[in-house]
């Protein structure tokens, strides 16, 4: 089967890689879409992504595939069904696999069916689950960015009538300011350096919307919440926001990193905030706590307050996912990227 492989110099290429083997508990898909990560995906090409050191990797880890062949002791999976998150478990020897879904073919694991047979099941396979049927493939990769913001919602204690600053304002970015507008909270301030992108915020539920670039964050924020925010988010990696973040929190306040920066150290200054904060770090969601969060996601779609495609700017054909690639280091403006 085709695979794109990353080598350590930052190239790469399809490859023809062996199809994935099936276990008793497993399930053969064949890969529909992947969603493109502008974050992972690139870190791991400019080999500055944390914990992937082995080179060559599999690359894709946003997919979305149609079951094809079930191992004997699936029962909660059948030919036929979309499913989320297929791993790339054994790829030949000398190679590693960052999920692996940008493959024609993935498997996925039947985890409830392990339990109930006193079996455990690896922590990735509660994430692999069953979408409703009618679900459309390309919007289905967006469900995954869904689950990770919305368990991590809940990861980091967001709660109704609390305020919140969001700085970044990609896909992740503005599913953190609709969840937080569906569930009560606010004022939602959203922060990013592009006006396209803050007008995107307002639609999202942000309350108010900061250029950064022309504007004083620290004054801006105070403008709303004169005593500071509940919770500052930096949902793109930027370590600097850190110590910003400091400067426009309340007391016993929460900033809140769910970015992978490519840099993982910095300096943090907090002389100029509240005696009592906490700085918390969410950068790999529970993959069960994902599949938790899915009844409610899906809730929200059938309920017409949220649109995958709303989020979604380019999609590609497989042999094109470079074209994807190259948007993203010409830093063109993108939502997610699907292909």
């Amino acid at each position: 089967m085709k695979s794109l492989v990353v080598y350590k110099d930052g190239s790469y290429r399809f490859e023809d890689l062996p199809m994935p083997r099936i276990g008793d508990y497993d399930a053969l898909v064949k890969i529909e879409s992947c969603g493109v990560c502008n974050g992972t995906d690139m870190k791991i090409i400019h080999g500055n992504f944390k914990g992937v050191e082995d080179y060559p990797v599999v690359l894709g880890h946003e997919g979305v595939g149609r079951v094809v062949e079930i191992g004997p002791k699936v029962k909660n999976i059948k030919k036929g069904d979309l499913v989320l998150m297929p791993y790339y478990s054994d790829v030949p020897e000398g190679y590693y696999s960052a999920w692996g879904t940008f493959s024609e073919y993935n498997t996925v694991t039947d985890a409830k069916a392990m339990e109930d047979d006193g079996k455990i099941p690896d922590a990735f396979a509660y994430g692999q689950t069953v979408l409703p049927e009618g679900t459309d493939p390309v919007g289905a990769a967006m469900i995954i960015t869904f689950r990770e913001v919305l368990s991590t919602m809940d990861t980091f204690g967001f709660s109704a009538n609390k305020s919140l600053a969001v700085l970044g304002l990609g896909p992740v970015g503005l599913s953190f300011i609709r969840f937080a507008h569906l569930t009560g909270m606010g004022p939602i301030i959203a922060m990013d350096i592009q006006d396209e992108k803050l007008e995107l915020a307002k639609k999202a539920g942000a309350d108010v919307v900061i250029n950064t670039k022309n504007q004083d964050l620290v004054a801006a924020v105070k403008e709303v919440c004169p005593e500071g925010v509940d919770f500052a988010l930096d949902a793109v990696g930027i370590n600097s926001f850190i110590n910003q973040a400091l400067n426009i929190i309340k007391p016993d306040a929460k900033v809140c990193v769910y970015g992978i920066s490519p840099k993982t150290s910095t300096e943090i200054d907090w002389s100029c905030c509240p005696y009592n904060w906490t700085l918390q770090f969410s950068q790999f969601p529970s993959k069960k706590k994902e599949a938790e969060a899915q009844r409610q996601i899906v809730s929200w779609i059938q309920a017409g307050v949220l649109n995958p495609m709303d989020y979604i700017s380019h999609v590609f054909d497989f042999d094109d996912v470079g074209k994807a690639f190259d948007l993203i280091e010409k830093r063109e403006p993108v939502m997610k990227m699907v292909v």
